[in-house]
């Protein structure tokens, strides 16, 4: 497999190919991911919550980040690797900049940041350095204080038209990729037509470009059990994370059982 770059991940929107995506915060699972077909992986500040023992993401901070990366981008080869940028890690431009580069320099293809409209600015700063920026736009584990819990985002019309506008206004700013996490799948399914760039959802049903899942959850070597996910834990771990390729590229997963919306 050559190497996967955002053009890549262009053309497979494209043409019709589903993008399959799982997370890594260390050497032997980004390896484990990228000898068996994940195109993208993310180094996600769930990490707090599956590696640390947090009931949140917030208590993730920059030194994590760039040492979970750094150990990811050791053995992967072929993956585009994302790399999140933890809370209070882009509350102005100038520190979106500074930290944003820690993460490229440590071996991140690409940064995700969550939130709306409110990044424009951070997002336009960035794509002129250089700096890919996928969006994070639905469910923001960021803000779970203010959302008040875990729950599907956008279900009345008024929600919907927010989030499908917040992603209109960081396309045009520079984003070139988008999760879109807990949305109704009708809501996805139609961002992922309005939007030139790929989506890649999250509990948000099957029309997105692509799926992403906490490979800690797929591999059944966590305690969620969340509706979205699909443990694949009764498979060896590289027969586990080719099944989840094979049906995400099928558009098998995620079945009527994982909607939530």
């Amino acid at each position: 497999m050559a190497k996967i770059s955002v053009k890549t991940l262009q053309e497979m929107k494209i043409r019709g190919i589903k993008i399959a995506a799982a997370t890594a915060h260390d050497a032997s699972i980004a390896l484990l991911l990228d000898k068996n077909g994940i195109e993208v992986i993310l180094v996600g500040d769930s990490l707090g919550m599956v590696v640390q023992g947090h009931d949140s993401t917030l208590p993730v901070k920059m030194e994590h980040m760039i040492y979970h990366t750094c150990c990811v981008a050791k053995t992967n080869k072929n993956a585009l690797v994302i790399a999140d940028m933890p809370f209070g890690s882009y509350t102005s431009n100038a520190n979106a900049i500074e930290n944003a580069v820690l993460l490229i320099q440590s071996g991140a293809n690409m940064i995700k940041l969550e939130g709306g409209r409110e990044l424009q600015e951070i997002v336009k700063q960035l794509k002129l350095l250089g700096i890919p920026v996928c969006i994070h736009l639905g469910l923001l584990p960021q803000s779970i204080n203010t959302m008040g819990g875990y729950y599907v985002q956008g279900r009345t019309e008024e929600a919907a038209k927010k989030i499908s506008e917040d992603a209109e206004i960081l396309v045009n700013a520079g984003a070139q990729l988008a999760v879109l996490e807990c949305i109704p799948e009708s809501l996805a399914s139609d961002m992922s037509k309005l939007l030139k760039i790929p989506t890649i959802g999250i509990g948000s049903g099957k029309f997105t470009d692509g799926q992403i899942l906490v490979t800690y959850d797929l591999l059944g070597l966590s305690n969620n059990n969340y509706k979205f996910c699909k443990s694949y834990a009764d498979l060896i771990p590289s027969e586990a994370i080719k099944s989840y390729v094979k049906e995400v590229k099928e558009i098998s997963f995620p079945s009527k059982d994982h909607i939530l919306a």
